[in-house]
């Protein structure tokens, strides 16, 4: 059985731990409500420029642009938005295994990462590392940012490096729900995105533009992908904050009740020693009568 004063010690380390995990709720909690805000702001802006954009081009069959096909190529790309800090629960670990679990082979696969926590996953798992933008985190993910990234990945895409995109991250449903997606930038088939609208006549008809469609999709396509890579972004962080913040919550409760079977536990060994002292003394003291 432990001694009183290592359950004392140990009693007073957990206590320590439960004021830091407090703590770290407290800061989740604040940043929570300022990504939360954030998301739900934009999360109808980015439902409706994906919906409007992947609905356009597949309703326009006469578009040829490399956007629209299959390419040769079948090397894929990957954009993984995980965190840089861990302490956030299974968050890290499920944007991995959406990627690990999904359609990609790691021989044909370039993964690029936001957030060294995810990259230590993958690279554990064999994938390769194409670039790494854990340093995007640090700025809280502007517009800028979803566009720097979204160049490069078009860049490859354009070059013929990669014949499919893909955006692995985790949406923000409540402050107690978050969902891990798989979200298929490129290039955009109709048998990916299904016409919901079908039965209706109007949405069969073809559609025109005034400009030509090459020039017309050299406009439209970068900023439909850095529109939705930013949107992931900020779902990203709200929902990082969120499993963060039930973490923190977590722990501190195991924490508190850890807590009580350590003072139980000390002042049952306390009353034992107390006990035991008595009783010593009452054996001497008849010993001497």
């Amino acid at each position: 059985m432990a001694s009183m004063r290592d359950i004392k010690r140990r009693r007073e380390s957990v206590s320590s731990t439960q004021q830091i995990t407090k703590a770290m709720k407290l800061v989740s909690t604040v940043k929570l409500q300022r990504a939360k805000t954030k998301a739900l702001q934009s999360k109808n802006y980015f439902q409706s420029m994906y919906g409007t954009v992947t609905s356009l081009l597949v309703k326009s069959e006469s578009i040829d642009s490399p956007y629209t096909k299959v390419s040769e190529q079948t090397r894929k790309a990957v954009l993984v938005l995980a965190s840089n800090r861990g302490l956030a629960g299974g968050y890290n670990a499920n944007v991995a295994k959406i990627v690990t679990n999904g359609p990609f082979d790691k021989n044909d696969t370039d993964i690029y990462i936001v957030g060294r926590k995810g990259r230590e996953i993958l690279e554990r798992k064999g994938y390769t590392i194409k670039k790494d933008y854990s340093d995007l985190e640090e700025g809280g993910y502007d517009y800028a940012d979803a566009i720097k990234v979204a160049n490069k990945l078009m860049k490859e895409f354009k070059d013929g490096n990669i014949g499919e995109i893909y955006v692995a991250y985790t949406n923000f449903k409540n402050t107690v729900s978050q969902e891990t997606i798989l979200l298929k930038l490129l290039p955009i088939l109709p048998d990916d995105f299904p016409d919901e609208n079908s039965d209706d006549k109007g949405s069969q008809l073809m559609m025109n533009f005034e400009m030509d469609d090459e020039e017309l999709l050299s406009l439209l396509i970068p900023k439909y992908v850095a529109s939705i890579i930013h949107g992931a972004m900020i779902e990203a962080v709200a929902s990082e904050n969120g499993a963060r913040m039930q973490a923190m919550d977590s722990a501190t409760n195991n924490a508190e009740e850890m807590i009580g079977k350590l003072t139980l536990q000390y002042n049952r060994a306390r009353q034992g020693s107390i006990t035991q002292e008595l009783t010593e003394i009452i054996a001497g003291a008849e010993a001497i009568s």
